[in-house]
Order: C-alpha cells, then structure tokens, then sequence
C-alpha cells in the first residue's frame, strides 16, 4: 500500500531531523502536529544534500550529488521516490505547491559547495546564503501559512532574514569546521587565519541586523507555528550572544555549543513568553 511506505518514509524524516539535529528537533516539536511533518519531511531533504557535500569524503561527490538531483527530479515529477526522503519531500511540497526555483536555488547553494572554497565579494555571499538558507525559510513559511499567499508575501522578506541569521550563526560556529576540514571561508572581507575582534564584531553587527528583521514576522506567523519558530530564534539568538562574549582566537579552534540544560531553559522561557502573547 501506498499509504504504508508514504508513513515509512515519514518516519525516516523524522528519524533524520532528530537524529542529526537536537536543537531543530526540539523546535519543530512545537508546532502542531497539522505542519510538523512536512517541516520534517523539508528538513530531511536538506540535510541529505548538505551531507554529501559535506562529509562523504571517501566517495565522488559530484557523482552522488547529480544521483540525488536526478532522483529529486523524478520524485517531483512521478509524485513518488524509492528514496524515502525524496518521497516525504515531493509529498510537501506538492501540498503546498512549494515553487520549483526555490528548490532549484538550493541545490545550486549545495553544488558550489562542491567546488568553491572563497567567497570574495558580498554578491557572491548574498546569492549562496539565499540557495543555502533563505529558500529553505520560504519553503517552511509555504507550510506555516497552508497556501495562503496573501500572507506568504507580507512574511517573505522576514522568514529570508531568519534563515540567514540562523545560516550566518552556523557558519560563524562553525568556523573552525569549514576552514580547517573542509577549507572554505564563506565571510567575505574577514581573514579567517586572522580573525580579529573588529572582525568578528562586523559579522555579528550583520546577523543581529538579520535577527531583527526575522522576529518582526514571527509575531505574526499563524498559531501553528509561532512557538516553535520562535523557539529557534531563542536558541540560535543565545547561540550568538554567546558567540559574542567568546574571544575570536577562541572560536577559530572550537565549537561553540549550547549545553542542554539551557535548551531545557530556552523552552521554558518560550513557552512562558508564547503564554504571555509577548511573542
């Protein structure tokens, strides 16, 4: 039965948010269960791509790369995918007419990342962080609003502005990651091998400007999905407040994380602002 293997592959997306990421999990926990899934089933789509331009060191890259582009392809155009993923995410985005140039922006992010390590000029920047982030925004604001269009338009500029915020904070976390292991150096106009606190001042001056434009929609996303969007501008706010107080040399030799504990902490305050309508 259809139905049967369209659940499995469900639960592979969900398997897969919760298995790779804890803190967007715990985000998307929050909505309601009506839009759940498909944020899931988008999540899932996403971090395979990532993945593979990421860690299958040991394998061709480009050759899986243009498989998975070829079976997402299909999948969009036969409504159904072996691949379990790419069948949860066809299912999404054909229930809420997700446009195909958004998808297209990504898988065009993912494929630089294949190839290009420096980004010089902010144009150059701009256009991946828009493949690698802000579509993925605009794809979940298609399910938080259900097809409404009207709306889908007045939140588009600001569910761009947190997804590049969340994006930015990954990358400025991520520092050590990129430019060690895998040798790329995203931030245009900062010397990574030198990264100094007016630098670091600079990219973060640029992600709270983001942060700022993301929460004036999130106040007006539907109920469904208020809390746990906003549950995710908490966590990844505390994430580059933290960022802040770290020195520079610091953040170019580890990781900079958020102990549980605080998480657990995060949630709380949500829900108590989300209770409060201070949202």
């Amino acid at each position: 039965m259809k139905a049967l293997f369209d659940s499995v592959s469900y639960q592979c997306s969900t398997q897969v948010t919760k298995s790779y990421s804890t803190s967007f999990s715990l985000a998307t926990k929050m909505l309601s269960p009506s839009i759940r899934q498909d944020i899931y089933n988008i999540y899932g789509f996403v971090r395979f791509a990532d993945e593979i331009v990421d860690s299958f060191h040991d394998y061709d890259k480009k050759f899986l790369l243009d498989k998975f582009q070829a079976d997402l392809d299909c999948a969009l155009e036969r409504k159904i995918s072996l691949n379990p993923i790419l069948n949860s995410f066809q299912h999404t985005v054909h229930t809420y007419n997700i446009p195909k140039h958004l998808i297209d922006a990504f898988m065009k992010s993912m494929r630089q990342d294949l190839d290009k390590k420096v980004y010089l000029t902010h144009e150059e920047y701009q256009e991946y962080i828009y493949g690698s982030a802000d579509v993925v925004g605009l794809m979940c604001l298609k399910v938080f609003v259900k097809g409404d269009v009207e709306k889908y338009e007045e939140l588009k500029s600001s569910a761009m502005s947190l997804g590049s915020a969340f994006q930015k904070v990954n990358f400025l976390r991520d520092l050590k990651a990129d430019f060690e292991d895998l040798d790329r150096t995203y931030f245009p106009d900062a010397d990574l091998k030198n990264l100094d606190e007016a630098s670091k001042q600079k990219i973060i001056t640029e992600i709270e400007h983001d942060f700022k434009l993301g929460l004036a929609g999130i106040s007006k996303l539907p109920i469904e999905a208020k809390f746990g969007v906003f549950t995710a501008y908490k966590y990844y706010f505390k994430l580059l407040k933290k960022l802040k107080k770290t020195p520079s040399t610091k953040i170019k030799n580890a990781r900079i994380r958020i102990p549980n504990y605080q998480k657990m902490a995060l949630l709380a305050n949500s829900y108590v602002n989300y209770q409060l309508n201070l949202i």
